[in-house]
């Protein structure tokens, strides 16, 4: 099917690639013409893994093509709608780029098309974009409204698209249900190879998932679809704010949140997933969803107070962990401190909202030295952060530092040579913002390691050992 995919951002591009993978004809398209000039040249403007050589081998045999709105609109039989709907001050969604769409779908397009809801939208959209699209219709265009909401994770989008946990269509016809799992039909089937792994690997949250499963296929009204992507996300940013205020329960009485999270895991309905304590969630998602749905909620009248203070505690991880750190180092000013890991989270070079970025901010504002390193997010954070020092690897870093704060848990930090780091730091401190590493490795290796959750009567212990000597 030739299908059109405006909106280049990581939802949009990932989808288009992948679609055109399992062999449609995509037309991917995007208002910043200097983003659609790189990839045409093959450059990518975001990190993610797999993606560019997926791009590559479909814009290589024309399955996917880079062209203006317009041409992609006239061309295609379905539209996914693909944009950005950032949050506006008072949190609620900015949906200026759908509707700028929607009055240009009613102008050119000609016949039976599906406009499809990719972005992050509010509930009602749709019925929105249906009467847009009915004011504008000039052509005698026959549309039909899904939504279809994206359940990609940044570092991993690839492997969600082709083997996701769910798909879900939002729709109002048979007609147009059938038209989406067309689309879908290869993933729906597992019909083809995927160039990540070649079957659906198993499920880690699953011990009866042997792999190779068939994802299910969730058909229903637009509203409901609408509401799913909210409503998972505010779930999950839920679970680890619940966690991080267990983990602070665990530093003041002495237990161990590592044991404690994993008792709760292991009850199947909870699961283990998103109950890893730390210095908070970050990202473009979690936020923005986060407070679009409270100010959904409250237009139609509920308390959502719950989210309210999901978000609080989260906000409130910056301070803590800096509280920590200074706990450690007495006075911030003038401490050399190296930061490994500003992405905010592995496996991508994104940095909006990232917790990392508000505790690098607290400590240069408190007068501390900072030299940071991070695979792939140093650029993005320099144009946040334009005085942050970045170094090429993490001994760089780390030389001279009087404390190491991992903020990101790449998989590299795991090989890092801690010989060598004890060897150039001043002072053998690691403070673990994701309880990422080992505490008996750094301690073997003479290393004071301080993460989150089980430090607190640790510190108190020591120090009251040391006022009985």
């Amino acid at each position: 099917m030739e299908l059109a995919i405006v909106g280049a951002g990581h939802v949009g591009l990932t989808t288009g690639a992948c679609l055109a993978d399992i062999g449609h004809q995509v037309f991917c398209s995007d208002c910043d013409i200097h983003k659609l000039n790189m990839l045409r040249a093959g450059q990518m403007p975001f990190f993610e893994p797999h993606l560019a050589s997926i791009i590559a081998r479909n814009s290589v045999v024309g399955r996917l093509q880079f062209t203006s709105t317009e041409e992609a609109v006239d061309r295609a039989r379905a539209v996914f709608i693909c944009v950005g709907t950032p949050p506006l001050e008072n949190g609620e969604a900015d949906l200026s780029a759908i509707e700028h769409l929607a009055r240009l779908i009613a102008q050119r397009a000609r016949g039976y098309r599906l406009v499809i809801e990719k972005s992050t939208v509010p509930v009602q959209t749709g019925r929105q974009l249906q009467r847009h699209l009915a004011l504008y219709n000039s052509n005698g265009l026959e549309c039909e409204i899904v939504s279809s909401p994206e359940f990609l994770r940044e570092g991993s989008a690839v492997e969600d698209f082709f083997h996701p946990d769910r798909i879900v269509i939002g729709v109002e016809s048979p007609r147009a249900a059938q038209e989406m799992q067309q689309i879908y039909a290869p993933l729906l089937d597992q019909t083809f190879v995927c160039p990540v792994h070649k079957v659906c690997p198993p499920d880690p949250r699953d011990p009866s998932d042997s792999g190779g499963r068939k994802p299910p296929l969730l058909v229903t009204d637009i509203n409901s679809a609408e509401l799913v992507k909210h409503a998972s996300n505010s779930f999950l940013a839920m679970k680890i704010s619940f966690i991080n205020l267990i983990a602070d329960l665990c530093e003041a009485t002495g237990a161990d949140i590592a044991k404690v999270a994993e008792g709760i895991g292991l009850d199947r309905r909870i699961g283990p997933a998103f109950l890893q304590p730390g210095i908070g969630f970050g990202g473009f998602c979690f936020p923005k969803d986060l407070q679009s749905f409270v100010r959904i909620a409250e237009k139609f009248g509920c308390d959502f107070s719950l989210l309210r203070e999901t978000e609080k505690v989260n906000l409130q991880r910056v301070g803590r962990f800096v509280e920590k750190v200074r706990q450690e180092l007495w006075v911030l000013r003038g401490k050399k401190i190296a930061v490994w890991g500003l992405a905010f989270k592995p496996d991508t070079d994104d940095v909006r909202y990232a917790p990392s970025v508000r505790i690098v901010q607290r400590l240069l504002a408190e007068g501390a030295e900072v030299r940071a390193y991070d695979p792939q997010a140093s650029a993005n954070a320099r144009c946040q952060i334009p005085e942050l020092v970045c170094c090429s690897d993490p001994y760089a870093a780390a030389r001279g530092a009087e404390a190491i704060l991992l903020l990101t848990e790449w998989e590299e930090f795991r090989e890092v040579d801690w010989a060598r780091v004890r060897d150039i730091v001043e002072r053998p401190l690691v403070v673990d913002g994701r309880n990422f590493l080992s505490r008996e490795n750094l301690a073997s290796q003479g290393f004071r390691y301080v993460d989150v959750g089980r430090s607190l009567l640790e510190r108190r212990e020591a120090s009251l050992h040391s006022n009985s000597q």
